[in-house]
């Protein structure tokens, strides 16, 4: 009976639980310093080598290759990817801690043994890969002598750079790299920071590690020189690095010390680059982010300063000389809050975003959004607002927002937002940067992906305001910061080019649909009662209006004197500025209102000192009540498990003091805080007070 064919996957298989064995008997014997040093490290790039070899190959690697269906086979193969990369971590920091001080062993000061050797191993190991490949290279694969090697080893990468063959290395811009082999065909043989060994353009290398850059004009002069040259001229490039070989070997022991002391300087700053390197930096490496992917702008806004959250932007602002309020008036006729114009308020609605590049293995993803903001090229002028995306997992490159459910709409998945601001800017727009917030599969390290921006400039090229239609905006790469940064576009690799292929590129380009709207004469009417500078979602206005009005009341009525100062009591305006970060309470406050305006006349709609009234007494028994229990989890960011947990404490709680309304026929009271079968928080006065100067803008 003949034998059954090994299938692809379990090839593979084996072949990571051979790295496996292989990288154990490597840790126990550099633990128990077994062999030289030198020994252990170029074992250890071998193994990175074979590593990122097998890596991809499993990555190609479908389930159409197998030649009989297999079981659990996407599982199977993420099993084995998580493995590889569990491997290569140790592989790479074990390579940072064998790698030597300075570039003087084996890689800084290369003899012509050595570098004749490597540049044969490198042959023969081309050689191979041609065979496996359905494309040949020989120019790549072509070494020639390499010129001197007693210049500075330490070069900084340009800009990014994909490896499109085996044997390239992916660098992304600002990397420091230590060169190893250069050859004039334009390759360079280099080693990154984490041990990682590949070929790369020379014309992408900038001489310095960031520090010493005086002679950055000489080196791009000399790099487009390169561009231009020809084969003659590579000949001729070629006799004259030979020459100064010869050179360099009989001045080497006049410049011995310098040369020591400028490497020892570089490989110090690579070091202290190495330690900054966070998880962003790491998944890159490995190729499980897309090019043009960044840390996310303006999550790290939020999270360094308070002024760009929306809590903060309700607060009254302080007038030019600090004795009155400057977006904050009451109309002395009715009472309310006097109605003000600013120059641009626009509605709008998140349609849809196509075409977004995915994060690769390795990262799950545990939130898609997209944070925006108001704009002017320059700097941001309003807070940052979130919407999350709704998406389909069988087309994970299309978001959507706001969808179709039962009840109320969470604010966090509303897509309809308004934009109020005074700015006089000719460039403001608004901003949206589309994001994910992951997980790393193998560590658990958190982090915030920005997947491109889009920018909507809200005037013409005349200054007239955008007419209301919807409007597809191109997702750039990058930063908002950068220019010219295009993200992933997937293509065949060798389809045909043509005005076909440019129109098919065009369409699969990332893009986001936003659809600007005109709002009813109610709205219009509320939107012109807050602040002066706010972007949040609309179905929250009639809140922010109460809100609005109740910090009117206590700052511009109730006080003695609008010179006082002191702290006042008020549990409202204390906590309400809370509830825009965590919005989950503020859908629960929404809940209850409108529950409570359904039980209300006509004409006690109509009755603002009535509203008002109300409107304590639900905000009291609900969300305050939730703000201070015990029993609701801290609120955090895309963790599913305490999102989950957070809506069955605040939906059970509601229902409790619903059926204590219906029962008693009153709101729940004070009385509720000193029921035994309702918990709550140690009490702080801070729960009460509300402090003026402290939360003034």
């Amino acid at each position: 009976m003949p034998l059954k064919k090994a299938r692809p996957l379990q090839l593979l298989q084996g072949e990571v639980d051979q790295l496996q064995r292989q990288a154990d008997s490597l840790m126990k014997d550099a633990q128990s310093q077994v062999g030289s040093s030198e020994d252990a490290f170029r074992r250890c790039q071998d193994l990175q080598m074979s590593a990122h070899k097998t890596l991809k190959a499993l990555q190609k690697l479908t389930k159409a290759d197998e030649p009989a269906l297999v079981r659990n086979y996407d599982q199977r193969k993420q099993e084995e990817e998580r493995r590889l990369e569990n491997i290569l971590e140790r592989l790479n920091k074990l390579s940072m801690e064998l790698s030597p001080p300075g570039p003087s062993t084996g890689l800084g000061e290369i003899s012509k043994e050595e570098s004749q050797d490597s540049v044969d191993e490198d042959n023969d190991e081309d050689g191979t890969d041609d065979d496996d490949d359905d494309y040949e290279d020989e120019e790549r694969t072509s070494a020639v002598k390499p010129p001197s090697q007693s210049g500075p080893q330490i070069y900084t990468i340009l800009c990014d750079f994909k490896g499109e063959q085996e044997g390239d290395l992916s660098v992304r811009r600002g990397e420091v790299l230590r060169i190893i082999r250069k050859t004039a065909d334009g390759w360079w043989m280099a080693q990154d920071m984490k041990g990682n060994r590949g070929v790369v353009p020379k014309t992408y290398l900038k001489v310095g590690s960031g520090v010493d850059d005086e002679n950055d004009e000489e080196d791009d002069d000399e790099e487009e020189d390169d561009d231009d040259d020809d084969e003659e001229d590579e000949d001729e490039e070629s006799e004259e690095e030979e020459d100064e070989e010869e050179e360099d070997e009989e001045g080497e022991e006049s410049t011995d010390d310098q040369t020591k002391h400028s490497s020892a300087s570089n490989w110090s700053t690579v070091r202290k680059a190495l330690n900054e390197i966070d998880a962003t930096d790491v998944l890159s490496a490995m190729g499980a982010i897309p090019p043009g992917f960044r840390p996310s702008t303006l999550s790290k806004l939020l999270d360094e300063d308070a002024t760009y959250k929306g809590g903060h932007h309700i607060q009254p602002e302080l007038s030019q000389s600090q004795l009155s309020f400057k977006d904050l008036f009451l109309d002395p006729d009715t009472g309310r809050v006097r109605a003000r114009q600013v120059r641009t308020c626009v509605c709008f609605t998140l349609w849809s975003c196509r075409h977004i590049p995915t994060p690769g293995v390795g990262v799950q993803v545990l939130s898609r959004h997209i944070r925006l903001c108001a704009f002017d090229g320059s700097q941001v002028l309003s807070n940052i607002h979130t919407v999350r995306a709704d998406y389909n997992p069988k087309s994970p490159k299309s978001w959507s927002f706001s969808p179709r459910i039962t009840g109320v709409l969470p604010t966090l998945l509303d897509g309809s937002c308004f934009l109020r601001c005074n700015s006089s800017s000719p460039n403001l727009g608004i901003l949206f940067e589309l994001g994910v917030t992951f997980i790393r599969n193998s560590t658990g390290e958190r982090g915030d992906l920005s997947c491109g921006w889009a920018f909507l400039k809200l005037t013409d090229d005349a200054g007239n305001p955008l007419s209301n239609r919807m409007y597809e905006l191109p997702v750039n790469g990058g930063t908002p910061y950068e220019k010219d940064v295009t993200l992933e576009v997937t293509l065949p690799r060798r389809s045909a080019g043509g005005v076909f292929q440019q129109m098919l590129q065009t369409r699969r380009q990332p893009k986001l649909i936003v659809r600007l709207k005109s709002a009813n004469s109610k709205t219009r009417t509320q939107l012109s009662l807050l602040p002066d500078t706010l972007l949040f979602c609309l179905s929250c206005i009639h809140l922010l209006v109460l809100h609005q009005q109740l910090l009117a009341d206590k700052l511009l009525m109730d006080r003695p004197t609008m010179q006082n100062t002191d702290l006042i009591c008020s549990p409202i305006l204390s906590t309400f500025p809370v509830l825009l970060e965590q919005t989950d309470l503020l859908d629960a406050l929404r809940t209850a209102w409108t529950e409570a305006e359904m039980n209300m006349s006509r004409a006690q709609k109509r009755d603002p000192p009535y509203l008002k009234q109300e409107f304590v007494k639900v905000y009291m028994s609900s969300v305050y009540f939730l703000l201070h229990s015990p029993s609701l989890p801290c609120h955090r960011w895309a963790d599913r498990g305490s999102e989950e947990q957070r809506a069955r404490v605040i939906y059970s709680t509601l229902d409790t003091l619903k059926n204590y309304h219906q029962t008693t026929g009153q709101r729940a009271g004070p009385d509720i805080f000193f029921d035994s079968t309702h918990p709550h928080l140690a009490f702080d006065v801070t729960e009460l007070s509300f402090d003026l100067l402290h939360v003034s803008r």
